[in-house]
């Protein structure tokens, strides 16, 4: 009894061990862990990030579970930099020593022996579109040579790049969606929809959510369009289809992603613009007032009475004076948009672009950047107080609620009623960057290596579908050991007290009656021999 006992907890208790799941970075040795380095590389500098990622869990549906590796304070592992790659378009041989420093930086934080097998990409972003072709490739080639020449990480041809503005708004919805856990397979019904698969089935899986991005100079809208018949209308340069499966036969992960990017649609650049318009229309304005010694010209979208002084195209000083009416800055602001353009395919947005409708009465959207800044964090100014500093905050503040509104609403079109927005900076206490979705879709076919060595090192693997949770297993072994408790007392109730019981050898207590003779024994004084 007490053999059997002991192998039913054993059992039980092997089985806790594994439920099929990663838990995190503590689960598991450094040494065990892979690693994924991406630099990004915008306009005023480069920026670097350090992902890890344990195991796979060898299911081909799941993707591998990369989060942002934490320095010992626990906060995340990143560095930037300035100026940005693209100053270095007339001396391209320097822009080794430029990312050098960061990858230094990071290096400290992988074991070397991890170092052959971390994939390292540096992508490059919109400072580096703005200059000739050749000045990109020279930056990029020599970054290839010195790079993959004095560090040991893992590089392939296409890890450095210039990426375009289509492939950065793919990679942030691909983010933003990742770490909603968006891509994983749920039960709960609010999230599911039915997804026409490229063979003609049906394939239920998790809503996806749409982005938007406001940046300095550009606006970004994602967004995954699943109506057939709104696929055929969109063009194609307006459309990113991909897969996130380990295969390229994996059509249960392929996304078809509306995405465009607005370029001087940013909050800076709609202020640079505003105000030139509100420069040149000065002149015929019978609002503008002069004075003795320069023009004051009114400003709605200012604070009242709050001086600003601007320089024009000629390098003259203008004096704008805040009228603070925020109905009349949106209104001139809307003019902005560009909606008169003409719209080629309908329905358009802005500036005589198409936008595919959206189901507002299921969709959810998330905003980034100024819609987070303006929403939420007006200042951004926490810690060392700079009265010069602060006293600059207001003039801008006003303005950029006001264009946010116009093109959430006016631009792409979205009800005032519409209560599925939601701005935001962390998600599940994550800073969610479009590097991440770059690093999600770029090792998409790596959990294939794990999955093979998972299938030769344990060619029996029980599925999850039979594995129960540590928590309920240690009550159904609590529960076993309390019955087979119970049965044993039972049975010692039930059994004859040990007087009653004539004493035989062993094997003759199995074998014969009581009182019998056992065949082949002899018995002298009460005990047998053979």
């Amino acid at each position: 009894m007490v053999a059997f006992l002991t192998l039913i907890i054993t059992g039980l208790l092997t089985l806790t061990t594994y439920n099929g799941e990663v838990k995190g970075e503590s689960s598991f040795s450094p040494n065990s862990l892979h690693y994924g380095i991406v630099i990004d590389c915008g306009s005023s500098g480069s920026r670097i990030y350090v992902y890890f990622w344990p195991p796979h869990s060898g299911n081909p549906q799941d993707l591998l579970n990369i989060q942002q590796l934490l320095d010992d304070e626990h906060k995340p592992v990143v560095k930037k930099i300035s100026p940005g790659l693209s100053e270095y378009e007339s001396h391209p041989e320097d822009a080794s020593e430029h990312i050098k420093q960061l990858l230094l930086f990071a290096q400290d934080y992988i074991p070397k022996s991890k170092h052959k097998e971390t994939p390292l990409y540096i992508l490059a972003t919109a400072g580096m579109r703005m200059i000739p072709k050749e000045a990109q490739d020279a930056i990029m080639q020599d970054l290839h040579q010195d790079v993959t020449q004095e560090f040991d990480f893992q590089v392939a041809e296409n890890h450095f790049e210039v990426i375009s503005g289509k492939t950065e708004g793919v990679y942030a919805w691909i983010a933003v969606n990742y770490a909603l856990d968006r891509f994983s397979h749920s039960t709960n019904p609010d999230q599911l929809i039915s997804i026409k698969l490229t063979d003609g089935n049906f394939h239920t899986r998790s809503r996806t959510v749409g982005m938007i991005d406001m940046g300095g100079g550009s606006v970004q809208i994602a967004f995954e369009v699943t109506d057939e018949e709104q696929i055929k209308d969109i063009p194609k340069e307006l459309m990113a289809e991909f897969s996130l499966g380990c295969q390229d036969s994996d059509i249960e992960h392929t996304y078809r992603v509306y995405v465009t990017t607005f370029l001087e649609y940013g909050a800076n650049s709609a202020i640079e613009r505003y105000q030139n318009g509100l420069l040149e229309n000065s002149s015929s304005t019978e609002k503008a007032r002069v004075s003795k010694k320069k023009k004051m010209i009114p400003d709605p979208c200012l604070p009242p009475g709050m001086p600003l002084t601007v320089e024009t195209e000629q390098g003259e000083s203008q004096l704008l004076v805040g009228s603070g009416n925020y109905v009349e800055c949106k209104t001139r602001l809307e003019f902005l948009l560009n909606l008169t353009v003409p719209c080629q395919f309908k329905p358009c947005s802005m500036n005589g672009v198409h936008q595919p409708p959206i189901d507002f009465a299921q969709s959810s959207f998330y905003g980034f950047s100024e819609f987070w800044y303006t929403m939420e964090d007006v200042y951004r100014m926490g810690g060392l107080y700079k009265f010069s500093s602060f006293e600059k905050r207001p003039r801008y503040e006003c303005i950029k609620s006001a264009w946010m509104s116009i093109v959430l609403h006016k631009g792409f079109r979205f009800p005032e009623s519409f209560s599925r927005f939601q701005s935001a900076q962390l998600i599940s206490d994550k800073d969610v960057q479009w590097t991440l979705g770059a690093l999600i879709y770029r090792t998409r076919f790596l959990p294939l290596r794990d999955i093979k060595h998972s299938m030769q090192t344990y060619p029996a693997a029980p599925s999850k579908a039979r594995l129960f949770y540590n928590e309920y297993l240690i009550v159904v072994c609590f529960i076993v050991v309390l019955a087979a408790i119970f049965l044993y007392m039972k049975r010692l109730r039930l059994c004859p007290r040990s007087a009653a019981i004539s004493r035989v050898p062993s094997m003759s207590y199995f074998m014969t009656e009581e009182n019998q003779m056992e065949q082949g024994v002899h018995y002298v004084k009460g005990h047998g021999y053979l």
